[in-house]
C-alpha cells in the first residue's frame, strides 16, 4: 500500500494544547476542571465550567474499534494512486470516541470490536497525527 497523502490538519488556539504533545508522540486529552472526565475533541472551554481552563491528561493510547468504513476512492487531500483506507471510530480506554485511521493491516480485515493501539504519522511540520494499528 502507498503512503497515503493528505491535507494536514490546522492549529488552533483550542487544538494547540493537543498539537503541541504530538511533537513528542503524546496523545493527550481536554478533561473537564469540575467532573475530571476525558472530553473529544479539543475545545476552548468544558460545558460544565465554562469559565475554567481545561485540564490535559496524557490518554493510554489503547482503544477499540466501535465503527470502521473502507473508503475505495481517495478523499479529500488524497493522492488518486492512493490504495483503500480505512475511516474508523475508535473508542479510547479513556471514554471518549476519536474518528480516526487504522493502518498496519489490510483495510478488510478492521472490525468492529478490534482491539486497536496508536501508533503515529509524522506530519511535515513536526507534529503526528494520531492514528491506530491492530494491538
Amino acid at each position: 500500500m502507498s503512503d497515503v497523502s493528505l491535507i494536514e490538519p490546522p492549529i488552533t488556539e483550542a487544538s494547540a494544547p493537543f498539537w503541541d504533545a504530538t511533537r513528542d508522540r503524546r496523545l493527550v486529552l481536554p478533561h473537564s476542571p469540575v467532573t475530571g472526565r476525558p472530553m473529544w475533541f479539543p475545545r476552548e472551554v468544558d460545558p460544565a465550567a465554562p469559565d475554567q481552563p481545561l485540564d490535559w491528561r496524557e490518554a493510554s493510547g489503547e482503544g477499540v474499534v466501535y465503527a470502521a468504513s473502507v473508503h475505495h476512492k481517495p478523499g479529500p487531500g488524497r493522492d488518486p494512486d492512493d490504495g483503500p483506507y480505512v475511516v474508523a471510530l475508535v473508542d479510547l480506554a479513556e471514554g471518549v470516541r476519536m474518528m480516526t485511521n487504522v493502518v498496519g493491516c489490510p483495510p478488510g480485515d478492521v472490525v468492529v470490536g478490534m482491539p486497536v493501539r496508536l501508533t503515529w504519522r509524522p506530519l511535515s511540520d513536526g507534529r503526528h497525527l494520531p492514528q491506530f494499528a491492530p494491538a
